[in-house]
């Protein structure tokens, strides 16, 4: 029951604190750039703005795979914080993504076609640090259940995992959209008028994907958490200082080439990421730990 209970917290109430989220980010960046900025909820006028649309399509089954993004999307989040196993967080999340490239490749244009393909390669980037970030955590916990890694107050994760955490941190910025590798998508208003995968989706269909992100966002920053679970107060200010970093870094750096991406994502798993995962190996064959 207190999973349930869980899950519908989350379905109800993460798209308020992620449409809050996108926000801060907004207000924050206009700071950062000298300017007045909107308010903060300026996300929240433009979904609806997009909701009150027409429904405009090119064809009859783009709409559909944008749905079953949405839904993905919000069953990954309801099974994070329900407690549930991360490999089946993964997989929700995977086959979410899946949807997404599937509903881009759907539509003729050759701006969402190039789109997609980035998405792809961003996929292709993350993916492994997320399963070494899994991996790490069950070394150290012994177990995949979400709930127990988080409400375990005898297992620092982020002292047994600092490298894990900051390959995590690295393609976190992949998964928010962030520069220098928001390569499929933008939020800047320069990229409006072209925008990748997502240039053929408008009014209620291109609000349907601003609404997934906003839940992504959550539990993304859930994950976060759990490096610092045993401590909610340190687990909350780590939080809020890691999305303030990835704000700056949005505003201090240029997009790099899908190349760069992929390489450094693939550097910073095998270096950080194995080599976290080699020294919990070498230390509990030492019994240290």
């Amino acid at each position: 029951m207190e999973k349930l209970i869980a899950a519908i917290v989350f379905v109800l109430a993460a798209p308020f604190v992620g449409g809050l989220l996108a926000g801060v980010d907004r207000v924050l960046t206009a700071k950062m750039q000298n300017r007045v900025g909107p308010p903060i909820l300026q996300p929240f006028y433009d979904v609806l703005k997009l909701l009150s649309k027409e429904s405009m399509r090119v064809n009859r089954t783009q709409n559909f795979y944008v749905f079953c993004f949405m839904v993905l999307i919000i069953l990954t989040g309801a099974i994070f914080f329900a407690g549930f196993d991360l490999l089946l967080f993964l997989f929700a999340l995977t086959l979410a993504s899946v949807f997404l490239i599937i509903a881009g490749f759907s539509v003729p244009s050759p701006y969402s076609h190039v789109g997609t393909e980035r998405e792809m390669l961003q996929v292709l980037a993350y993916e492994p640090m997320l399963i070494i970030a899994i991996i790490g955590m069950y070394q150290v916990a012994q177990t995949f259940s979400v709930g127990e890694i988080a409400l375990s107050p005898k297992v620092p994760m982020i002292l047994y995992l600092p490298g894990i955490f900051v390959g995590f941190l690295f393609v976190l910025t992949i998964k928010l959209r962030k520069s220098p590798f928001d390569l499929s998508t933008s939020h800047h208003a320069h990229q409006e008028l072209v925008k990748g995968i997502t240039t053929e989706f408008s009014g209620p269909t291109l609000a349907m994907i601003e609404v997934a992100h906003w839940y992504e966002n959550v539990f993304l920053l859930g994950f976060v958490y759990l490096f610092f679970g045993w401590n909610p107060i340190v687990g909350a200010v780590a939080v809020a200082l890691v999305y303030l970093f990835e704000i700056f870094l949005d505003n201090a750096e240029a997009r790099v080439k899908w190349q760069l991406t992929v390489f450094s994502s693939w550097l910073v798993a095998i270096v950080l990421g194995f080599g976290n995962v080699a020294v919990l190996y070498v230390l509990k064959l030492l019994k240290v730990i």
